[in-house]
């Protein structure tokens, strides 16, 4: 039931990044979520055995759906790695193709060294105690754990440069990424119980799996949605705070235009229909120029003198904002157990 609820929500987080992603040419993160999503309905009881009875009936769809996972894995790295300014040389490393193809072959060598009998959805609980299977699985967390631990430093960096809003994807994408290292270490700590045959420990171990996994998906799905959501709101916001500030100085703007007529009187229509921020930046330059010119009576209250200077530092400081990088994620999936 948890398999098909992430699935689902996977595919929820494809539509979602679609919508609040459209028109950007960056597209890693889209790209890995569709590429998780697909890795996770594979996983799905019911589709599973459907597609492995045509693939043979020999398990070969988890090997399909694992190496899935671990490229869209290594999509989301790409994608946090190139929204990030500065990338350690360890980052790089860990969420490079050479990293990916290494554990990829690791995979399927494996694999392919596994008595995998014929079909089953409990892959790993069956055929955990072959050393095969273990070393199978133990690639994979473990490329899982370097990547997510990559990622998890770059979100705590871009969490140090951000502010706001911008703060809570980095929070939820740093916590994630913990969350889902923990996990792949109990997977790891499973598999080498289940191959020295120590069930004990296994199964006290297994307890932390499922909270885990949920963890991880929550907390790396929000840090998906929530980037491009907390762009939307800041940018809402930022219309908002600019077409106050557009409205406060429209008296003072008319006076300083009435007392220097300018290319403002001439193309009032065009100002009026440009963009808020334009036309307060206008608004300031041309208020300043009438200040400055000795030729014209024109003369403000310290009040307005205030609001002038409010404008301009609001002005600074989002286009400050505007160049700051906003990056963030990665997601784990579920395991066959």
């Amino acid at each position: 039931m948890i398999v098909v609820l992430v699935a689902a929500f996977m595919w929820l987080l494809v539509a979602a990044l679609l919508i609040l992603r459209r028109g950007r040419a960056e597209r890693n993160i889209t790209y890995a979520a569709l590429t998780i999503a697909i890795a996770m309905t594979l996983n799905i009881d019911q589709a599973y055995r459907i597609l492995d009875r045509y693939a043979g009936g020999t398990n070969l769809v988890t090997l399909v759906a694992d190496a899935t996972l671990m490229i869209g894995v290594f999509l989301l790295g790409r994608a946090v790695m190139r929204a990030s300014e500065h990338q350690p040389r360890a980052a790089q490393l860990a969420l490079g193709r050479f990293t990916l193809v290494a554990a990829v072959i690791g995979a399927i060598g494996t694999f392919l060294l596994i008595d995998r009998g014929i079909t089953t959805t409990s892959f790993m609980l069956e055929l955990g105690e072959q050393p095969a299977a273990a070393a199978y699985s133990m690639i994979q967390f473990s490329y899982y754990a370097i990547v997510l631990s990559a990622m998890a430093a770059l979100a705590a960096r871009q969490l140090r440069s951000s502010a706001g809003a911008q703060q809570l994807p980095p929070v939820s994408l740093l916590l994630g990424s913990i969350c889902g290292v923990a996990l792949s270490i109990v997977v790891i700590t499973m598999d080498l119980a289940h191959v020295v045959r120590n069930l004990t420990l296994m199964t006290s171990v297994a307890v932390a799996y499922e909270p885990l996994h949920l963890l991880t998906f929550l907390l790396l799905s929000l840090g998906f949605a929530g980037q491009p959501a907390a762009r939307t709101l800041q940018a809402r916001s930022r219309d908002q705070n600019t077409r106050t500030l557009v409205h406060d100085l429209e008296p003072i703007w008319a006076a300083a235009t009435m007392a220097r007529p300018g290319i403002s009187q001439i193309e009032q229509a065009a100002f009026n229909a440009a963009d808020p921020e334009t036309l307060l930046h206008r608004q300031v330059v041309e208020i300043r120029d009438a200040m400055i010119d000795t030729r014209v009576e024109f003369h403000v209250s310290a009040g307005d003198r205030e609001l002038i200077e409010r404008a301009e530092r609001y002005l600074l400081g989002t286009r400050l904002s505007d160049a700051a990088p906003v990056a963030p994620p990665a997601r784990q999936g579920p395991h066959r157990r």
